[in-house]
């Protein structure tokens, strides 16, 4: 009891203040004497310790900002000496903790205050959880004292029994604050203190494990960086050695850009923008992506041909005898290839080669139906005009880059499809065929057609800018040819940048030229047959173009040659047939089967569809080309049917109205044509347009449609010979429509022999051929009546008048 009571009898020391320092229970610290509040300190305590046994002791309390912490540590002045600096200095060791009270008296200039200990001691045995705790605490300091290298003190750590000595012996550690260390100095439960302990000595551990991960990365990276700098720097010695050993010179290598730019002729502008670019990789790192980007534009920009191009053939009468050898007719537009090369030569003898930076290009547009030659005349324009020719297919193209080009910040950038078309046909003033531009779709990427317009604007496409090569481009000397089959379908203002050549498809005698000249040939090689083992004879290709196919192009004719090669060949090779052998008209239904598409001319009078009243023949123009078209009517039994006009055949607004004006006309003008109009007041008027599933719309049937009409109402059939087309009007006058020459070529197929057409259309006749012309007999009418007069057959003398009635 009496040692207990001597450990809380009250104390009188000397402060020593310690400015942002904290020494805890058990630390040895040297202090310099020559702070004047430390000095006043240890004279007091030893003046003090002359008239009381032991060494002189002073309260050491550490002072943040000026404020003193509630809790202090009782030291012992161990040595007073000279520092290893050679400074006055003293020796202290700290002994226990004292809690601070209130000031007192006592020698020397120093603070006295009164305090008392606080009592550190803790019951034996030590609780389970207090052992573990100090296993875990020796265990992390171990660890972080041997990644410092202090083998001796693990040693002295580890033979620490005491909680309280354990926890302050943290006060060492460099890591910790001093805040945290007034922390552990306030916390007088052993216990928490060393909890305390171990989890700010578990935190820096982690955080030192962060750290020691991040530097090993950096220096791996640097490891990495500086490896890959030595290899390159002995790659390029090795590369200098072997040019020295060929005998080459240093600016030869192909990385010296600089080298490369000055030695290319470009124009003036692509080279102060490639000699920039020079100068950014220059200043850019290996490792840096922007070098990357920087190289392959350069790639670009020096694999473009942007003085090299190929003189024009100005031998017009060659060029001229190219297109007639490699396509059968199309005249419209040899003579415009022919026309420019002509404007082309007269141009370049008289120096106007350039004007105002422009060159004299052309942008044609090539409109017609499927297989009519548009694509392959691309090149035989070419080759005529002794160009290179490229391929452009635009067909379901939606990204407005695939025409301008990425940005060169995206991955992956790429120059736009006119650039690289340019650079694949090696010359500024190819033949550049845009196949499909009526095919160019539009989505939220933007809109390829409009990219389109800068391009084929032959008063700016000399200043073409693409996206991916920020230079300007001289496209004014590039020949475009677009090629499309429906013209409604390219944007208004594309179209009005290129000049319009309309291909309507082939006369018979085309297609048999055609496909004498340059399909069987071609199809002979391909069923590996020579021209003298089988021959087909005239007969049976004009059979081939006029009953087995129907179409404005020769695709299919095509098709049906190779399919009656194919059919021969393989006779022969099962010894049902010998070679040589020529095909006939009479061998075809033999070898490909029975003719598809036989004209109405020449069916059985009673099996043809005009052989009842009602049914007329109309022209049309399709996607694929024109076309016959018929029309049917008939009235409902007037006690069953409702009164009205019903239409059917997928038919379009425009296609309704002209149905209703027919019906309108011969209601108000039926008695003067002797038409018993009451019928149309009594009983519903069905009209059907036959091939249902194919949608049908524009003016051109009314005509046919107020024909069938009044046939179905006379009784008087239709002559099967006769097709029609025009718009009507109320007053019965036939105004005009469009696309007669595709009409008349197709009436000409079906064996149709008279067409009447309006009188304001007889201009177009000129486009037709001629060999057509010859075999129609066109009648160009102004009037509804003129056209009944043309197209109905005469009355039968005695006949009562039969009306079909519909189902």
């Amino acid at each position: 009891m009496a040692a207990e009571s001597a450990a809380f009898t009250p104390l009188t020391l000397p402060v020593l203040p310690l400015d942002d320092e904290v020494v805890l229970p058990g630390m040895v610290v040297p202090l310099d004497l020559s702070d004047a509040e430390v000095r006043a300190a240890v004279e007091a305590a030893q003046a003090a310790a002359r008239s009381e046994p032991g060494k002189p002791r002073v309260l050491l309390v550490p002072r943040i900002d000026g404020t003193h912490a509630a809790t202090g540590v009782l030291g012992t002045v161990e040595q007073v000496g000279r520092l290893a600096d050679g400074d006055p200095g003293a020796l202290i060791r700290g002994r226990g903790r004292v809690r601070i009270g209130a000031g007192t008296t006592g020698p020397g200039a120093a603070l006295w205050v009164e305090g008392t200990r606080v009592d550190e001691t803790l019951p034996e045995p030590l609780p389970g959880q207090v052992t573990e705790l100090v296993t875990e605490y020796k265990a992390l300091a171990t660890a972080w004292l041997r990644k410092r290298g202090a083998w001796q003190v693990v040693d002295r750590v580890q033979a620490i029994d005491d909680v309280s000595a354990l926890a302050d012996n943290s006060g060492y550690s460099p890591f910790l604050t001093t805040e945290q260390k007034v922390e552990l100095l306030e916390t007088t439960d052993p216990v928490a203190r060393l909890k305390l302990a171990t989890q700010q000595l578990r935190d820096h551990l982690a955080e030192q494990d962060v750290a020691e991960t991040i530097a090993k990365d950096v220096q791996e990276g640097v490891d990495k960086q500086q490896r890959e700098f030595l290899l390159r720097r002995q790659l390029e010695a090795v590369r200098k050695e072997l040019r020295e050993i060929n005998g080459e010179q240093d600016g030869e290598e192909s990385d010296d850009y600089r080298a490369r730019v000055e030695a290319a002729d470009l124009p003036e502008k692509v080279r102060e923008a490639a000699l920039k670019e020079v100068d950014k990789l220059e200043r850019s790192s290996d490792q840096s992506p922007e070098g990357s980007w920087i190289r392959t534009w350069l790639d670009t920009v020096l694999e473009m041909p942007w003085s090299e191009r190929t003189e024009d053939a100005y031998d017009i009468q060659g060029a001229q005898a190219v297109l007639d050898a490699e396509h059968a007719g199309l005249e419209d537009v040899k003579e415009r290839i022919t026309e420019y090369l002509a404007v082309r030569k007269r141009r370049g003898d008289r120096g106007l080669g350039v004007v105002g930076g422009r060159r004299g290009g052309a942008v044609l547009a090539l409109v017609g139906p499927p297989g009519v030659g548009k694509t392959s005349l691309g090149e035989s324009v070419a080759h005529a005009m002794g160009r290179k020719f490229v391929r452009v297919a635009l067909g379901g193209v939606r990204d407005e880059a695939e025409i301008r080009g990425h940005r060169r910040t995206y991955v992956g950038a790429l120059p736009g499809r006119i650039v690289r078309a340019i650079k694949e046909a090696g010359s500024m003033n190819p033949v550049v065929l845009l196949d499909e531009i009526d095919k160019v779709g539009s989505d939220f990427r933007g809109d390829p057609a409009a990219a389109l317009l800068e391009v084929l604007d032959p008063a700016q496409n000399h200043t073409f800018r693409d996206h991916y090569l920020e230079v300007e481009l001289d496209l004014s000397d590039v020949v475009f040819l677009a090629t499309a089959n429906v013209l409604e379908a390219i944007p208004e203002a594309l179209l009005d940048r290129m000049e319009l050549v309309r291909l309507d498809g082939y006369t018979e005698d085309e297609k048999v030229v055609i496909a004498r000249d340059h399909l069987l040939p071609r199809q002979l090689e391909r069923a590996g047959l020579d021209a003298d083992e089988v021959t087909v004879d005239e007969g049976a290709l004009r059979k081939l173009a006029g009953e087995y196919t129907r179409e404005a192009g020769v695709r299919t004719l095509e098709r049906s040659i190779a399919r009656l090669l194919r059919k021969v060949a393989a006779q022969h090779e099962l010894g049902e047939r010998e070679l040589p052998f020529t095909v006939t008209e009479g061998d075809l239904r033999g070898l490909i089967g029975r003719p598809h598409h036989v004209p109405e001319s020449a069916q059985d009078p009673a099996e043809r569809r005009t052989a009842v009243p009602g049914v007329a023949t109309g022209l049309a123009v399709t996607g694929a080309g024109g076309d016959v078209l018929y029309v049917e009517a008939s009235l409902a039994d007037p006690e069953t049917g409702a009164a009205g006009l019903t239409l059917t055949g997928q038919l379009g607004d425009v296609m309704k109205e002209s149905a209703q004006i027919a019906l309108s006309f011969l209601r108000s003008h039926g008695a003067e044509l002797e038409l018993p109009v009451g019928d149309l007041k009594d009983r519903g008027a069905h009209i059907h347009f036959p091939a249902g599933a194919v949608p049908k719309d524009g003016p051109s049937a009314g005509v046919t449609m107020t024909t069938a009409l009044a046939s179905l109402l006379s009784g008087r059939l239709v002559r099967t010979d006769v097709a029609m087309t025009g718009e009507v009007s109320l007053t019965g006058r036939v105004l005009p429509i469009g696309g007669v020459k595709q009409k008349l070529l197709a009436a000409h197929r079906a064996g149709i022999t008279t067409v009447i057409i309006p009188k304001r259309n007889e201009p177009d006749l000129d486009d037709v051929p001629a060999e057509v012309l010859d075999k129609l007999d066109v009648h160009a009418v102004t009037d509804v009546r003129q056209v009944l007069e043309l197209a109905l057959a005469p009355a039968t003398n005695g006949a009562e008048r039969e009306v079909p009635v519909a189902a």
